[in-house]
């Protein structure tokens, strides 16, 4: 990495910054309900909901992690909102907070005769996705971490194989000993909360796809209601998306002309994508369980708020849908 670009983030490292995050989840294991195991290789397994319990208030934790200690993700009840519990997060650095830390950009995967019988993928996000800079996108952001130690967050419901785990300590540049791995199936507390979490994370890769200039995007905060975890893995999947598509909601500060901040405003809602309307889950079945057939736009928050920091004007599109998100989560009391 050039001085020049470094300088860019003023030296930020994602993962020296989590690292205390991690120290703490290690140290609270028992208490979160988690697991931890080293394994023979040294590298740090922590199980976050498959054979451990694992709990919302570890979700919490590991969303803070997945942002690169950038970052926080507080639980708050807001019943009169039309759900008991929600997530805020919030980032005074959200472009390397969310897009160079907690976006689940790092393929992984390994074959059957490598994974010993099945397949394993899994997408990997966290401050570790930084040291590896496998994804175009950091080429795009200038920004690439140089630090000792990795944490790196797999939404899975069993552990990867050796073969996974070599290739994440050769493409990150770190020894056994100085990585942890994190793993939270969507049908835990843990997992659902920490995808619930990246409800800041959806707009900024949105606001980013739509072409809005990353460097002008200058703090944001989002919040969305936490649905409870399904034991069905589609299920699960389903509702975390959609407590994002449906209950989440944005406020951006950004820079730059009032015209380009009111058409980011606009065009940012999940309400302008063709599949909008349905549960998550129904859409992906329908699509038969490919995600490139999905409308892009789907992929966005309810409702947004963009202030232009410029010229104090705000502009706000979009709306929650909380009737909708009550039909598909709310069983009828009799």
């Amino acid at each position: 990495m050039s001085e020049g670009r470094q300088d860019r983030w003023g030296g930020l490292s994602v993962n020296r910054l989590a690292a205390a995050h991690v120290a703490a989840l290690l140290d609270q294991a028992g208490p979160l309900g988690l697991r931890v195991e080293r394994l023979d290789d040294g590298v740090t397994l922590v199980d976050a909901g498959i054979d451990a319990p694992g709990s919302v208030t570890a979700g919490l934790a590991i969303g803070e992690i997945c942002m690169g200690g950038l970052g926080t993700v507080r639980l708050s009840t807001r019943a009169s909102d039309g759900w008991p519990a929600w997530l805020e997060v919030a980032s005074a650095q959200p472009v390397l907070a969310c897009l160079a830390s907690q976006y689940a950009g790092w393929s992984l995967s390994a074959s059957k005769e490598e994974a010993g019988g099945k397949k394993f993928f899994s997408l990997g996000s966290g401050p570790a996705r930084a040291l590896a800079g496998r994804e175009d996108l950091f080429t795009e952001l200038g920004y690439r971490d140089q630090a000792d130690c990795g944490a790196l967050v797999l939404e899975v419901d069993r552990r990867p194989p050796q073969v996974v785990i070599d290739k994440i300590l050769r493409d990150c540049g770190l020894t056994a000993e100085q990585l942890v791995l994190i793993l939270t199936p969507t049908t835990s507390l843990a997992g659902t909360t920490q995808v619930v979490a990246r409800v800041l994370e959806v707009a900024m890769h949105k606001a980013h796809e739509l072409g809005f200039a990353l460097q002008d995007i200058v703090d944001g905060s989002a919040s969305a209601p936490l649905p409870s975890p399904s034991p069905d893995g589609g299920i699960a999947m389903g509702r975390t998306n959609d407590a994002i598509l449906y209950g989440g909601r944005v406020h951006l500060s950004v820079r730059g002309s009032d015209e380009a901040v009111h058409d980011l405003a606009l065009r940012l809602p999940s309400l302008n994508s063709r599949d909008y309307g349905r549960s998550f889950a129904d859409i992906f079945r329908d699509y038969e369980y490919d995600f490139y057939k999905i409308d892009p736009a789907l992929f966005a928050p309810a409702e947004v708020w963009v202030s232009n920091l410029d010229s104090g004007r705000t502009w706000t599109a979009g709306s929650l849908n909380m009737a909708l998100l009550r039909d598909l989560w709310l069983e009828e009391s009799r």
